[in-house]
């Protein structure tokens, strides 16, 4: 299997299965002399961490980090850093009757016709659970990228199915379980989770991430553009099914008048660009926004098939997460912070500091 390491200079290797001994990234093409600590990296696993509340998924993971190799005494050596968290509350039992059998809306299909094998342990390779090591990595990025630049990576869910939730404050967001910038709707969201696993059922959500604080410049006019490689790293996020870039689809109804970004002495007028023009950063805040499908793995019973092409009924026991947004924001901001810190590098080789 191929595809499993994102970047050109700071490269993420990301290996293991849901319910293997451990899962863990390799990180390579850190700068040396960045002070870097577990409890640098164990603060973003936390935000990320199942169990956490009862909207989420019931699996306590500790996803206690060990870094086994790239730091010392503190500090980065420049050198490959080895990243290992290990899984400790597999329960495979809970897979073993759709062990012959494929969910509807999940990757159990796809992966037995490509390779023929597939490990039903909680998705094997396709779980949500493999991206606590890209959430590791960030965590790297995020620190270089704020000491380095001043930058600032975050997020926000701006949706739980149905419900909009309005901006309020970025105070907000650590509070409540939802990563929602709004403190009164929080008990309309806790109300329709609740009831949403009453039924057995899932849900989807939207989720914004900004960057902020970054120099224009990052990214290439073309093939390698800024917002093409973040959308293809943000694709590559279980269950995300649509990205956009600033006014996204909203674009669609504006007129080139109202979309394009006056730019006076002072600065900006708007950013409709979301921070990108021609695929490189203008300066702007970088605005990103996913939207994320419902869990496929759902008590409901639903028609599908097993190995030999016979009709089954399959549903999902177990403990999964009803709503892989409400943990999705952490996530999403590590991966951005990958981006833009392989950006940053790249621009930094090939224009130095200009």
């Amino acid at each position: 299997m191929s595809g499993n390491t994102l970047g050109k200079l700071f490269c993420v290797t990301n290996f293991g299965e849901s319910h293997g001994p451990a899962i863990g990234a390799v990180v390579d093409g850190c700068p040396a002399g960045l002070p870097l600590s577990e409890a640098d990296i164990q603060l973003e696993l936390d935000r990320r961490r199942p169990g956490t509340s009862r909207h989420v998924t019931q699996r306590q993971e500790a996803d206690q980090v060990e870094i086994l190799s790239g730091v010392y005494e503190g500090v980065t050596t420049g050198t490959p850093i080895g990243l290992l968290i290990r899984n400790t509350d597999a329960r495979s039992k809970d897979y073993s009757n759709i062990a012959d059998t494929f969910r509807p809306g999940h990757a159990d299909y796809t992966y037995w016709r490509k390779f023929g094998e597939r490990d039903p342990r909680g998705g094997g390779r396709s779980s949500a659970r493999l991206t606590a090591p890209s959430v590791a990595a960030g965590a790297i990025a995020k620190k270089w990228l704020a000491q380095t630049y001043g930058t600032v990576v975050r997020g926000y869910m701006s949706q739980l199915g149905p419900i909009a939730i309005p901006f309020e404050s970025w105070d907000e967001v650590p509070r409540n379980p939802f990563y929602a910038p709004c403190a009164s709707i929080v008990p309309q969201l806790e109300a329709f989770m609740d009831q949403l696993r009453k039924d057995g059922d899932s849900i989807g959500a939207r989720i914004e991430a900004v960057a902020e604080n970054l120099p224009a410049g990052w990214g290439e006019p073309l093939y390698d553009r800024l917002d093409a490689d973040i959308a293809h790293v943000m694709m590559g996020l279980n269950a995300v099914k649509g990205v956009s870039i600033g006014a996204g689809f909203a674009s669609i109804e504006q007129r080139g008048s109202e979309h394009g970004d006056e730019i006076t002495p002072t600065g900006f007028l708007s950013n409709n660009a979301g921070g990108i023009l021609g695929g490189i950063s203008s300066g702007q805040p970088i605005t990103v926004s996913l939207a994320i499908k419902p869990t496929s793995s759902i008590r409901i019973e639903r028609q599908s098939v097993n190995r030999a092409g016979e009709s089954v009924a399959v549903q999902t026991l177990g403990r999964h997460d009803p709503c892989v947004g409400i943990r999705a924001t952490p996530i999403v901001e590590a991966l951005l912070a990958i981006v833009l810190m392989d950006h940053a590098l790249r621009n930094r080789a090939q224009c130095g500091a200009s």
